[in-house]
């Protein structure tokens, strides 16, 4: 090659190398040429990452996507030891009354849904908190006749725990390793001690004032002279090791019977609280059928009563009478749409109550046929209000700080697990001894003295409607996405987004998790907007009738894609500090 032809090949080449480094701004087609649109959508991953700003963490052989890193590194570790999902999701839930105290416990209570690979079949395990049978209707009233908050926020709140009832039941039918396998790590890490992170010292010292309300929650989690832990301090629990020593030896026994339910119920009984012994032992988790639709094309579990899942589905049917996907992700058109069937969603939840008192027609709820007689309300032009806003009986339509963490194996096994205290740190209420905090899940009934809800009045042993609606969503027949959030009311709307996101806008996993959320608060209260949506939108809500205001963060939605190649993709969403996507292999 002479002087000239190497000049004009360098030149050439030159030429050619700053044209595709400018081409990397400003347009796909870099990406598609080695990812195709194609490809990305089906599995999520978006790795090449032109075309987003948020990034799933990739793993294989399994995942745990967890609100609290140390957790779902306990869980990741239950997989790489041969565990399954459900011996995963056990220990994860397990660690998290330690590591995540103002929601992950044992002495709350919760919803699972279980894809298991090998019958091909997906169950839904419901063990939220029971009512104490001795439970009157006035038992949380103050004397003007409405729910006292100090009632509330005290062992008088307290329903049944159903978690270690739950765990327990899931680990009966599908679990793998044994059972006190799954315990020991959370053992470990109460005695030996986890180190307080940034964010959990906090949550902790900003409850100070509530904790110090009781005794037993005041010892647990403050110093000997009062202060709070520190970030990098050292916290240990000897009481709840040796509450889980009992589980541990004797499953869900451990906990609803003996030694632990002794100390329990003298606790919450000198606390005025009224749950028995036989409140205890009664106890028993609902193993269930999902509640089943789909979403263009897309099909999808629902948790089944007493969660209020079946008005997600509700919600995406409404939506999905509409060309959403051609409206844009994160406009006024696709808000307005998303606040309104919301708003639709939300009357028909007084359909919702719990058992065994109540019979909620979810299937109704969740009908195309019912969606599309409630879409017929929704204008583009202008917002519904009550006044404009009639209700429809769904039973025709039926046919013959909480948090959430998704795990998956190897296997195809898939757990979507959501559980509560009901308010951040509960009732901040620790029975002397047990080192677990406990819910005030009893202040979710309706106790007016005329009940507005027709399911949800209070009555001895039934179980309260909840907002939790963990998810599993299938492809060809498979899991594809298992999430979940957080967020009392704000659930429903968190995962209509996050479903949107994911099926119309063919986002990745996580930047379906991290784009700016909505919540329509009832039907005439405000429309909030988090504070990432740009102000320049506001008018044209407003415009269409909504009461605008901003909003703190919206939910904690932790997630996971699976491809076609088995390959996980997880996102931990960044609105929780702590939390952490962790595959049994990332490279």
């Amino acid at each position: 090659m002479n002087r000239k032809t190497h000049t004009n090949t360098v030149s050439r080449f030159a030429l050619a190398t700053m044209l595709s480094l400018s081409l990397v701004g400003t347009t796909p087609a870099w990406a598609q040429e080695e990812a195709p649109a194609a490809a990305l959508s089906r599995t999520g991953g978006d790795l090449i990452g032109y075309g987003s700003i948020h990034h799933p963490t990739v793993g294989r052989d399994g995942m745990v996507v967890a609100q609290n890193k140390l957790a779902a590194k306990v869980g990741a570790d239950i997989l790489a030891k041969g565990g399954n999902a459900v011996d995963a999701a056990v220990a994860v839930g397990i660690a998290e009354t330690l590591t995540l105290p103002r929601a992950g416990n044992i002495g709350g209570g919760g919803y699972m849904l279980i894809h298991d690979a090998a019958s091909k079949k997906t169950i839904a395990i419901e063990y939220y908190g029971q009512a104490p049978l001795g439970v009157t209707p006035g038992f949380l009233l103050g004397p003007d006749q409405k729910v006292a908050p100090d009632k509330v926020q005290s062992f008088k709140g307290v329903t049944v725990p159903g978690t270690v009832a739950g765990l327990f039941e899931a680990h009966k039918r599908f679990g793998k390793l044994p059972w006190k396998d799954l315990i020991q790590p959370s053992i470990d890490l109460a005695v030996k001690g986890i180190v307080m992170s940034d964010d959990e010292a906090d949550a902790l010292a900003r409850r100070k004032s509530a904790m110090s309300k009781d005794p037993g929650a005041y010892k647990l989690f403050f110093k000997a002279d009062g202060s709070p832990y520190r970030p990098g301090d050292v916290f240990k629990s000897p009481d709840l090791a040796w509450t889980l020593r009992h589980i541990q030896a004797r499953g869900a026994d451990g906990f609803y019977k003996g030694p632990v339910a002794e100390r329990l119920v003298a606790g919450i009984k000198a606390g005025g609280g009224i749950i028995t012994l036989e409140d205890l032992s009664a106890y028993k988790a609902n193993v269930l059928e999902p509640i089943w639709s789909d979403y263009r094309g897309m099909k999808i579990a629902y948790m089944p009563p007493t969660s209020a899942a079946s008005s997600v589905a509700e919600a995406m049917n409404i939506i999905e009478q509409f060309p959403i996907a051609q409206m844009g992700q994160g406009n006024v058109a696709s808000m307005h749409l998303i606040a309104e069937a919301l708003k639709i969603a939300t009357v028909d939840r007084r359909y919702s109550g719990g058992g065994p008192q109540w019979r909620t027609p979810a299937e109704g709820i969740a009908s195309k046929a019912f969606a599309q007689e409630r879409a017929k309300l929704i204008s583009m032009d202008r917002s519904l209000d009550s006044r404009s806003l009639p209700g429809l009986d769904p039973h025709s339509f039926e046919s013959p700080d909480t948090t959430h963490y998704s795990v998956a194996d190897k296997d195809g096994n898939v757990v979507s697990n959501t559980y509560t205290l009901t308010a951040s740190f509960g009732a901040h209420v620790v029975a002397p001894g047990t080192g677990f905090l406990l819910n005030n899940s009893l202040g979710n009934f309706d106790w007016n003295p005329r009940p507005t809800s027709l399911g949800n009045k209070i009555e001895p042993g039934k179980r309260a409607q909840s907002t939790i609606s963990p998810i599993i969503v299938f492809k060809d027949d498979k899991p594809w996405v298992a999430t979940g959030t957080p967020g009392g009311g704000t659930i429903v709307g968190t995962m209509v987004q996050m479903l949107v996101n994911l099926i119309d806008f063919k986002l990745n996993i996580a930047e379906a998790a991290q784009r700016p959320r909505i919540y329509q608060s009832g039907v005439d209260g405000p429309l909030q907007l988090e504070e990432a949506i740009p102000q320049d939108l506001v008018a044209g809500l407003e415009a269409k009738g909504h009461k605008v205001e901003r909003s703190q963060i919206i939910g904690s939605t932790q997630s996971i894609m699976i491809g076609p190649d088995g390959v996980f993709y997880g996102a931990a969403d960044t609105r929780r500090p702590d939390s952490a996507a962790i595959g049994v292999k990332q490279y």
